[in-house]
């Protein structure tokens, strides 16, 4: 796999209002690619639609779609297998629960897994077939360093991202011979404004703990050019990760229980 740039094409785009996948959508837009955004938000989606077309002249597409429902997902599923081709697809959507499990509400959880995992397996597959039958293709699954190591205290948001990295991982082995690349893209925490729409404090994490959408992205795709299955940005993160996959499980697990679960919450 050589280095050389991503050729402009058409990229989908999930989460593109806000965080990272509005970070995905200026970079490529600058880069001179053509987008498809997915998100709740139509106001939102257009105003940055509208936005990056006056400024690149790139052609922009919404779709207001709630990927946690059947109807959200069938109507991206439809514009990932229509013309004209998706050459990128981004799985950004995501969203926590700022509610221990044993405390939760079932459709709460429910909701969780249906956008962080359910929908994932179904626009990759709904990408992956016209990617396949063309011989080239990406495919971006935006997880977290929170699916590494031991699972956080009563948290299904690190068992989602567990799930979507590993599934990242075993896809792209199976679909690479065929020309087409699938990436788990695994942050730590992020400024994305995620944590406050979410009620979730935190004041107590350090500064320089913090990375910058742009970052996070120019890593991302800079990996995804290589090759990578796994793209970890930052060499702070990527120490953390290495720790977690070597370090003793009941070091882990004490060390987790003293960070009441707050461990890497910003993938989204």
């Amino acid at each position: 796999m050589t280095d050389a740039p991503l050729s402009p094409r058409r990229a989908l785009i999930t989460g593109a209002s806000l965080g990272i996948g509005e970070a995905f959508a200026r970079r490529l837009a600058a880069d001179g690619w053509d987008l498809v955004l997915v998100a709740r938000d139509a106001g939102r989606l257009d105003a940055l639609a509208a936005e990056l077309t006056g400024r690149h002249g790139h052609r922009v597409e919404t779709i207001a779609a709630d990927l946690s429902t059947d109807d959200g997902c069938a109507a991206v599923e439809g514009r990932l297998t229509a013309d004209p081709p998706v050459e990128l697809l981004v799985n950004n959507a995501g969203i926590s629960l700022n509610t221990p499990f044993v405390r939760s509400a079932v459709a709460d959880e429910a909701r969780l897994v249906r956008l962080n995992v359910l929908a994932v397996l179904r626009l990759t597959h709904a990408a992956l077939g016209p990617m396949v039958e063309r011989g080239h293709g990406a495919v971006i699954n935006v997880s977290s360093v929170a699916g590494f190591g031991v699972p956080m205290p009563g948290s299904t948001y690190s068992a989602s991202k567990a799930w979507v990295t590993n599934f990242s991982e075993s896809i792209g082995q199976s679909v690479a011979p065929l020309g087409v690349r699938v990436m788990a893209l695994c942050p730590g925490y992020t400024r994305t404004g995620y944590h406050e729409r979410a009620g979730i404090d935190m004041s107590r994490t350090p500064a320089w703990m913090w990375l910058r959408t742009d970052d996070v992205v120019d890593e991302g795709l800079r990996d995804l050019r290589k090759g990578k299955a796994v793209s970890v940005p930052s060499w702070k993160y990527k120490l953390a990760v290495a720790g977690l996959r070597h370090a003793p499980r009941r070091l882990l697990r004490g060390v987790s229980r003293d960070t009441r679960g707050r461990v890497g919450r910003a993938g989204d």
